[in-house]
């Protein structure tokens, strides 16, 4: 997974953006997003130091990247982070990063959704990525919402992005196109991200099918439950 892209834009901050797009990158890219989290302590699995997101992806033609998985993170000592993948009884390491960078499920989320599309479509990733940084630099929509998290309800905020709106390529990239990133994000959210959504609708005349890649996070203190989990 090429996320080291992400962390130096991360990293760099929008040097040159303006005060609403520095709004935008401060809701996405969060540094305090970990903040309340504690390591784990060794043969202690204190859910304290761990979350759990579920990961639904559909409309890719590819088996091994469309369906539900889990996504496990860890708070370990020495101030870093680990992430894995569960799907059934199969797991895979998604790396380690350091906490300074915020929630990682952020990088994690963008670079798969841009490989999703990349063997979709067959576009270049690379292209795919600078566009995510010339996003930041523009304004984002913003939103109040209220959400429900833990038989509560909790106010929090829904930044929404549409990648190629104004690309100059548009034309030429089918419903790719009209692809959109919804991040829904609260204070009050352990690790900060609610809900990472891309979507793209499906064609109108229904010859094709729409794309979705969702990660929610799941309530604290329930252990997973179902095929995959932690």
């Amino acid at each position: 997974m090429r996320i080291f892209f992400l962390i130096a834009l991360i990293l760099l901050g929008p040097a040159h953006g303006s005060a609403a797009a520095a709004e935008t990158y401060e809701l996405l890219f969060h540094s305090a997003a970990l903040k309340g989290l504690e390591a784990e302590k060794a043969g202690n699995g204190d859910p304290q130091g761990s979350l759990v997101y579920d990961k639904v992806v559909s409309g890719v033609d590819s088996g091994e990247r469309s369906g539900r998985f889990a996504v496990g993170l860890k708070v370990q000592a020495g101030d870093n982070v680990s992430m894995t993948l569960y799907q059934g009884s199969q797991s895979r390491g998604l790396g380690n990063y350091p906490r300074s960078v915020g929630n990682p499920l952020i990088m994690y989320f963008l670079e798969s959704v841009l490989s999703d599309l990349a063997a979709q479509s067959g576009g270049s990733p690379f292209y795919m990525r600078n566009r995510i940084k010339e996003a930041l630099l523009r304004d984002a929509q913003i939103e109040p919402v209220t959400l429900r998290y833990n038989d509560r309800e909790i106010a929090a905020r829904e930044v929404t992005i549409r990648l190629f709106e104004h690309d100059k390529a548009r034309e030429k990239m089918g419903r790719v196109a009209d692809l959109s990133l919804a991040v829904t994000v609260s204070e009050d959210v352990p690790g900060w991200y609610f809900s990472l959504v891309a979507t793209i609708p499906s064609a109108a005349d229904s010859s094709g099918a729409g794309y979705s890649h969702a990660i929610t996070l799941r309530a604290s203190g329930s252990n997973a439950s179902g095929e995959d989990q932690p």
